[in-house]
């Protein structure tokens, strides 16, 4: 185990592909253990065999089609003429379009991405301070993998067959949450350094902003409530995200021409291969591990140790923490959960509150260095040198490491919405 840890980051530092890396190492290891390597290929489409999994590159489509046919930026500006007299109201702008674009997405860096070209050049020309732009737009984007529908819970919840449909209610309430305390800093930060709102909109402007983005502002309504009414799965959802989007974008919008969505399938080509690569690769990895009996062995480990749930807990986030600054979501789930399973049952750890607790820690890895996709989605939008995002991100970081603690202690903010009192 360590031969392959060692040969794995070795990979990494040399700037190999994540999945790349994570494959290579793992066939070295099972070559080297006289395994059958026929069932390797085998062992990696029935990985990505699977109906649930689908939903994954739909909500990635929704979210590309989303940010570049005007759905976006018409619930900007509908947004804007609500709150943007607040106190820092462009601030306060930028966080509620991050959490209702995530509520469409299901991706952080695509939240980031949407949001950002828009909100920073605006923020920045208000005189607000740069470093606070990036670092706004960098935590906002994070919501979008904690708000669902969240490619990360997809993934949690196939990999622990656990109904995908409750983890999305699980995060509903976390991930409002997180947002109310995004929103709260941003008003005192900005009472505190003086940025002012914009004039207040009239109530015929607020009117007839609202009534153009209402097109966008249905569809999350669409996605979810249909998922938590039990009408369709997630899956489902995602295809019927994508063809409202399109319609909206094609015929009512009229923004989305040809060669937009040319662009828009290569985006989201793109991102559903680097995450279904991704997805085999950690299959591999399960193989050798279920080969070599090492979750088997740590489980065994820990039951036989003095190590309390609350220690484990301390030691697990600790690592989720670490291993965010070097990985993305989906190999840290797909690396860590297997392990991390029947520990989990040791202990009489909820599935679903350690599913928002390990979400959050993956948004945490998002925005910290060197490896935090939203970092160098904010740095790339922003034309700025990644350096000052990360500046403008540490506040944030630990503002979120505070939440992370406040739901690790109340389980029920993760189970009241799929359970109720019951659990």
């Amino acid at each position: 185990m360590l031969t392959l840890l060692i040969s794995f980051f070795i990979l990494v530092f040399l700037r190999v592909p994540i999945a790349i890396s994570l494959a290579l190492s793992t066939i070295l290891m099972l070559f080297m253990s006289d395994f059958n390597m026929n069932m390797m290929p085998q062992r990696m489409f029935t990985a990505l065999d699977s109906f649930p999994m689908m939903a994954i590159p739909g909500f990635v489509l929704a979210g590309a089609i989303m940010a570049r046919g005007g759905i976006s930026k018409y619930l900007i500006e509908a947004l804007r003429s609500w709150v943007g007299h607040l106190p820092g109201g462009l601030s306060v702008v930028t966080i509620l379009a991050c959490g209702i674009f995530a509520a469409i997405s299901g991706s952080s860096p695509a939240t980031a991405a949407a949001i950002g070209s828009i909100m920073i050049p605006a923020l920045i020309s208000a005189g607000y301070n740069k470093r606070y732009a990036y670092g706004l737009v960098a935590a906002g984007g994070t919501l979008g993998i904690l708000i669902p529908p969240s490619v990360p819970l997809i993934i949690y919840g196939i990999t622990a067959e656990e109904s995908i449909g409750k983890l999305f209610m699980a995060g509903v309430i976390p991930g409002l949450g997180l947002l109310a305390v995004l929103i709260v800093a941003a008003i005192v930060y900005a009472k505190k350094q003086g940025y002012q709102g914009d004039q207040k909109a009239t109530w015929e402007e607020r009117g007839r902003k609202s009534l153009k983005a209402i097109w966008g502002a249905l569809l999350p309504v669409l996605i979810l409530g249909t998922i938590y009414k039990g009408v369709i799965t997630p899956t489902e959802s995602a295809v019927i995200a994508v063809v409202y989007g399109l319609i909206v974008s094609i015929f009512i919008y009229r923004e989305l021409s040809w060669k937009d969505f040319r662009h828009v399938m290569v985006e989201s080509i793109n991102v559903t291969a680097m995450i279904f690569l991704i997805i085999g690769a950690a299959s591999l990895f399960g193989l050798y591990m279920t080969n070599e009996q090492v979750p088997h062995k740590v489980g065994q480990w820990i039951a036989e140790s003095d190590m309390n749930k609350w220690v484990f807990l301390l030691i697990v986030n600790f690592l989720f923490f670490i291993l965010g600054m070097f990985l993305e979501a989906v190999s840290i789930i797909l690396i860590t959960l297997p392990i991390l399973l029947p520990i989990l049952k040791h202990f009489g750890i909820d599935l679903y509150h350690f599913a928002i607790i390990m979400v959050i820690n993956l948004e945490l890895g998002m925005i910290t260095p060197p490896v935090g996709l939203n970092l160098f989605v904010v740095a790339g939008v922003a034309k700025e040198k990644l350096g000052e995002v990360v500046r403008g991100v540490i506040p944030f970081i630990v503002l979120m490491i505070a939440y992370l603690i406040v739901v690790i202690l109340f389980p029920q903010l993760s189970l009241w919405l799929p359970f109720g009192t019951g659990k």
